[in-house]
């Protein structure tokens, strides 16, 4: 008996039949179905457990803000957990699993916590683990954690991709019913970039659940029409699957779209979702309202649902919860509901209103100020008891109760940035209040404005006035004509002689539990959530947070708007970690960049290591080399004896122009950079504001008004984001730009005697590279190879004969090929980073490990570097007196004493004789590595008072390799301490 609850007519398609699995049990169901619409029509109500008690649970809602009938969807690497069945499209193959139950659904064992709610009370959690204390970590925590969470993760990787991206607009609009359709109309004709999102696939709201006639034809065909006018407008983006999650700065609003959630698998280079960073000038948020329950005995077994759901289930997806259906209602809203379910063949068992004034009706029978007592049916509803207004209680069989408590506009995004919502009376619910997010307004029900005819009107005007603030002109489009019904509610929030009525069905929060956070002091709107839980489960409170604060007011004896809301927050509704992440996961959380030399690296079979943000070459094997010290000690030595090219891309590289261009390094580079002469280039050293090192690099003059600054790899984005933070807010006057050129050059270190020969083979005739005209730190723009351009600075990080060259990124390739052709007659070598490293120790520079953010200049034996003669950011910071003590660590050069043993790097220094503990640590290793030239290892590290120690030997421990042995301290320039060979 397939679909035994399906009834006539509805929006879906029923040419196209899908199978379906939930739990062990195959369903059929339509195109256009949600998961929870095919399981009703096919009669299955329960489709979850509570969080706390287990108790059975089954739909409540029709849409986002379902709180009970969580699901898992897919299998594999594709499980989804807590996936709403309400919002889940149908597909054929599709596999739904209930969770938090074990064995089953049916039979759950975990439902004995219902047996001992007494001692699951709120709050209990706070007093059960406090004591004993030693219980904590081998009992309580592992309790927890075990019961912590809904569903379960597959614990493999997701298959699928997921995507960021950037959208532009004058209008957003935030939901596709009556009010956001006729925003979007509205201006759309009049010419403005518009975007409207809705979290549904089919557009249109509640127009989609009705059965008024909207301009003489059905709202749904009337909101179809409208979506197909919109979608021919070049300047209207629809986006159905697309959840406003937040409403952030500046404008800016985060959108979830689900590209693929309704499809078995992602179409090919398809992503499953995609989050949107949405920028628009003015928003409207159409965002509709929820209807919410009324607290009463029992009234979460499955069957019982909002009224305003059960109509949207017959109305759209022609179904019905079950053959026989009460309502329970304290204002008009449940009768429409009963109308429409007579309308469609379904029996409307009673109607039990909590007006004494209630409609009546010849179409169904009306219990005027009656109020339900009591529920039966532990898997599913199957009667309820009323207490009738004289006296007495009448029972009434059913399988589905809808329950309309009134309507709750959907203020969570006017909430985002702090704004609180204010109290209406005539409507009993809270209505956006005046501190909107900038550029927001709201409209339709969103806005307490309910009737169908008020939210086509409420919609365009807010546009035509969003617009009118933009400059833009616009008129209303000819709206369809539409009911226009008053509000009519008499508040009802909860049975006062219920023992066990349920506020928070997801996390078990019933109306006993408030009044006791009430009676233990936690009276606070915002103590009442975090004690009791309420308003924390999936669905954020929208169906349970007035009814909870309703009676909270009671309680505590205040109207409902002296109790006050808690704040909400993004996102709007649940929303996949997977999404915040898009594409970086995995190797791509932060993109490998390729050095422009890369392919013809791999040519020569180099060994690659991350660097920063890049791949670079580590070192390139030859034959007959069994270890990568081989390697690297052949490049080091036939650098140094010859010629050496390394790709030094990677390292940061910054366009520095203007007038004010050296005014502006003066102030951020703690030395003299204002009088650098052009052509020249200067070392210079970066601090932050608290006066540590930030980093080093260079600055080199290439006109009056233009430098090229370099810094090291890692620091290369730090270092930019600095430079622009203090151009923009620490000297906005200065006429001074900067921009990364970092990708744009390809630079290669070329290094060792015979560099000035191999650069005269490729630069073109008339720049002159003798040591007089291009000496030491000189720098120019030349051109090479028959009139390409190209950069050259004479600096060097090995300490020899050194120059770097740079040419555009698009040449890099070429120029390492035409260097190693041109450096065959001089035996040139390519070295990697593990050479760079080597001559680098040797030659006593600095790097990462030395710049690790904790050292000072002084440490570095710099401290002279820092000018008292100008101001520069982090130069006053840096004479804190703690930070120039008289035994602080200085740079020094270690060597062992045995020249056999090792030096690792994060060693610890101690004076000889000294005991192994925290309090006699003298200093620690930074780098260190074997020197080919000296024959034994080397070291740099920082040592107390290390200047004045040269020649002291001291004991280096490792305890954590098992390194125990002396090592004398020398400088830190292992070769060439003159500098001689730099200068030749």
């Amino acid at each position: 008996m397939s679909q035994v609850n399906r009834l006539d007519g509805g929006l879906i398609d029923r040419s196209e039949t899908y199978s379906f699995r939930f739990d062990s049990t195959y369903h059929k169901g339509h195109k256009g179905d949600t998961l929870a619409s095919a399981l009703l029509a096919n009669g299955v109500r329960l489709m979850g457990r509570s969080f706390k008690y287990h108790r059975p649970r089954g739909p409540m809602t029709a849409g986002s803000e379902e709180p009970n009938a969580i699901v898992e969807l897919r299998e594999g690497a594709r499980k989804e957990p807590n996936t709403r069945a309400t919002t889940a499209e149908l597909y054929d193959g599709l596999r739904a699993a209930s969770q938090n139950r074990w064995p089953s659904l049916a039979f759950d064992a975990m439902e004995i916590n219902d047996l001992l709610s007494n001692f699951f009370a709120a709050g209990f959690y706070y007093k059960t683990f406090m004591w004993p204390a030693a219980f904590w970590e081998k009992v309580y925590e592992p309790i927890i954690r075990r019961a912590a969470g809904l569903g379960s993760l597959s614990s493999q990787d997701d298959p699928d991709d997921y995507d960021k991206g950037f959208l532009h607009c004058d209008l957003l609009i935030i939901g596709g019913g009556p009010a956001g359709l006729a925003a979007a109309l509205t201006a759309g004709e009049s010419g403005a970039r518009v975007i409207l999102c809705d979290e549904d696939f089919l557009i249109g709201g509640r127009l989609n659940f009705e059965t008024y006639d909207v301009g003489g034809q059905s709202g749904a065909a009337w909101a179809a029409e409208t979506v197909a006018r919109l979608q021919t407008m070049p300047n209207v983006r629809v986006m159905p699957r697309t959840t406003v999650i937040g409403a952030f700065d500046h404008g800016i609003y985060g959108a979830v779209e689900r590209v693929s959630d309704h499809l078995p698998v992602p179409q090919e280079g398809k992503p499953r979702q995609i989050l949107w960073r949405i920028t628009s000038t003015r928003a409207i948020l159409c965002a509709g309202a929820t209807e919410r329950p009324i607290v009463f005995e029992n009234n979460d077994r499955p069957g019982i649902m909002q009224a305003s759901a059960i109509r949207a289930y017959a109305n759209r997806w022609a179904v019905t919860p079950a053959q026989q259906v009460a309502i329970f209602t304290n204002n008009d809203d449940g009768h429409r509901t009963a109308s429409d379910l007579v309308s469609k063949g379904v029996e409307v068992v009673s109607v039990i209103d909590t007006r004494q004034d209630a409609l009546i009706s010849t179409d169904y029978d009306v219990i005027a100020g009656g109020v339900i007592d009591q529920t039966w049916g532990r898997l599913g509803l199957k009667q309820i008891e009323v207490k009738m207004p004289k006296g007495g209680i009448r029972r009434i069989k059913c399988g589905a109760l809808g329950v309309s408590g009134g309507w709750n506009p959907n203020v969570h995004l006017t909430c985002h940035q702090r704004g609180r919502p204010v109290w209406d009376e005539a409507l009993s619910a809270f209505v956006p209040g005046g501190a909107l997010p900038p550029g927001m307004t709201v409209a339709g029900a969103a806005n307490g404005v309910f009737s169908t005819h008020g939210a086509l009107n409420s919609g365009a005007e807010t546009a035509k006035a969003a617009l009118s603030d933009l400059g833009m002109t616009s008129k209303a489009p000819t709206l369809p004509d539409a009911e226009d019904t008053p509000v009519r509610i008499t508040p009802f929030w909860h049975v006062k002689s219920a023992k066990r009525a349920w506020v928070d069905q997801q996390n078990d929060v019933t109306a006993k539990d408030i009044k006791l956070a009430h009676q233990e002091n936690f009276r606070s709107v915002e103590h009442l959530k975090r004690y009791t839980t309420l308003g924390m489960a999936t669905d954020q409170g929208k169906t349970s947070n007035v009814a909870g604060l309703a009676i909270m007011a009671e309680v505590a004896g205040k109207a409902i708007p002296e109790v006050g809301t808690t704040m909400f927050r993004p996102p709007y509704a649940p929303t996949a970690m997977g999404v915040f992440a898009g594409r970086a996961w995995g190797k791509d959380v932060r993109p490998t960049r390729l050095t422009p030399s890369h392919k013809w690296a791999e040519e020569q079979g180099a060994v690659f290591t991350e660097s920063g943000l890049w791949l670079r070459a580590q070192w390139y094997p030859k034959a007959g080399e069994t270890h990568w010290r081989e390697s690297c000690d052949r490049e080091v030595l036939q650098t140094r004896k010859s010629v050496g090219v390394c790709d030094v891309t990677s390292l940061g590289k910054i366009d520095v122009q203007g007038a004010d261009a050296a005014t502006f390094l003066n102030l951020v580079y703690c030395n003299g950079m204002a009088k650098i002469p052009v052509g020249k280039v200067r070392y210079g050293l970066m601090l932050r504001e608290d006066g540590f090192v930030m980093d080093d690099g260079t600055a080199a003059r290439l006109a009056e008004d233009h430098f090229v600054v370099t810094t090291t790899t890692a620091n290369a984005v730090g270092v930019y984001r600095h430079m622009e933070f203090v151009r923009q807010c620490l000297c906005p006057d200065m006429d001074v730009q900067l921009i990364s050129t970092t990708e744009a050059w390809a630079q290669f270190a070329v290094a060792g005697p015979n560099s000035r020969a191999l650069l005269r083979k490729i630069v073109d005739p008339g720049v002159d590279l003798s040591n007089d005209a291009f000496p030491f730190m000189a720098c120019a723009e030349v051109t090479i190879c028959g009139g390409l351009r190209a950069r050259l600075f004479r600096i060097s990080f090995s300490g020899e004969l050194a120059y770097e060259i740079a040419v555009p990124t698009r040449y890099g390739d070429a120029l390492i090929r035409r260097l190693m052709t041109a450096g065959e007659e001089f035996d040139v070598v390519p070295y990697g980073l593990e050479a760079l490293n080597v001559m680098r120790i040797e030659k006593g520079h600095v790097t990462a490990n030395e710049l690790n953010g904790t050292t000072t200049a002084l440490n570095l034996g710099m401290g002279r570097m820092v000018s008292k003669t100008k101001d520069s950011i982090g130069s006053v910071l840096s004479e804190r007196p703690g930070m120039n003590e008289e035994d602080a660590l200085k740079l020094v050069g270690l060597k062992p004493v045995d020249l056999s043993n090792n030096v690792p790097a994060g060693a610890h220094l101690l004076t000889k004789g000294a005991k192994v503990t925290a309090t006699n640590d003298q200093g620690y290793v930074t780098s260190a590595c074997y020197s080919p030239n000296l024959g034994h290892h080397i070291a740099l590290g920082f040592l107390k008072s290390g200047d004045s120690r040269i020649g002291e030997v001291i004991r280096l421990v490792s305890p954590l390799t098992g390194v125990d042995h002396e090592v004398e301290v020398v400088s830190a320039h292992f070769l060439d301490p003159e500098g001689e060979r730099l200068r030749a």
